[in-house]
Parts: structure tokens; sequence; C-alpha cells
């Protein structure tokens, strides 16, 4: 995807300016977390291949976010380690960057989208950009399990039209 000032599509997690981001992210998350509560994913995990690992660009190259879309191999996906630099927050990079994945997840014929986000209120940002998506609350999924740190989010997909 690409409009006047983003450039949204596949990249590596272990570009050392990626790197950076997800560093910075899981630095974030063990600081407001207990280490049990803590899911985001390292460079080595975001590289394996049933994840789809995506960055937002400014036009000149700057990473602005990153995102990826793991696939759950039961026709569901799990959106993972999304971030957004603290500079380029407010300007709707988070929101692309999900409306992304999101079209990525349909395409790929998945009828659901799950993630797992906190509760704390640094994840309050984080959590009305999936509520203003259509994700709502569910039950733990996958191997997660009831954490009061954690909230369960899904959204449910319609089926890709045939032509």
């Amino acid at each position: 995807m690409t409009d006047r000032t983003l450039t949204i599509g596949s990249d590596s997690p272990s570009a050392p300016d990626v790197t950076a981001l997800l560093l910075e992210h899981l630095a974030d998350m063990h600081a407001t977390s207990p280490p049990e509560s803590v899911h985001a994913l390292d460079v080595s995990a975001l590289e394996a291949p049933e994840i789809s690992f995506v960055t937002v660009r400014a036009a000149d190259g700057e990473l602005l976010a990153c995102g990826a879309l793991a696939d759950l191999g039961d026709g569901t996906g799990e959106l993972k380690s999304m971030r957004t630099r603290g500079a380029a927050r407010g300007r709707g990079v988070g929101a692309a960057l999900l409306r992304h994945l999101v079209d990525l997840a349909v395409d790929r014929g998945h009828r659901a989208i799950y993630l797992e986000t906190g509760t704390p209120e640094e994840f309050a940002p984080a959590r009305r950009l999936y509520e203003r998506a259509g994700f709502v609350e569910t039950e733990p999924f996958g191997s997660y399990e009831l954490d009061p740190y954690s909230v369960f989010m899904v959204l449910r997909l319609a089926p890709h039209a045939q032509s």
C-alpha cells in the first residue's frame, strides 16, 4: 500500500532501524507488565515462516511503525508486535498499519483476527485503536490464559467474495 506520504509493505524484522523499534517495544512491555504477562515477540520469532512482518515508512524511508500477522493455522490470524514510533503517533499511522494487516488477513481467507494487548493505562490508546477498527473483547485464545495484565480481542471477518 502506498499513498503520497506512507509506504506499507513487507520488511525484515532484522533491519537495523526495525530491530531498534522492536527493542524499544519489548523494553516498554517489560516496564509496564510482569515478565509472565509480556507476549511481544523478539526479532527471531518475528522471522518465523508463519508470520508476515510489515512496516510503515515515510516517503523519505524513515521507519514510522511495524506490525505482524501470524497465521494460527486454523483459518485465523493474530496481530503481533504492533508499534508506532512516538513521533509518529496521533497521525493515523497505526490505523493505516492496522487496515493493511486486516486486508492481508482477508486476502488470506482468515475468518477472524485475534490479539492480546495490555490492561495498564499505557495500553489505552492501542485498545481504542483496535475498538475503532471493530475489535471486541473475547476470551483467551490459543495458548493464552486469563491474566489481569492482558485483554484479548477479536475481529470477525466477512468471507472473501468469490468472483
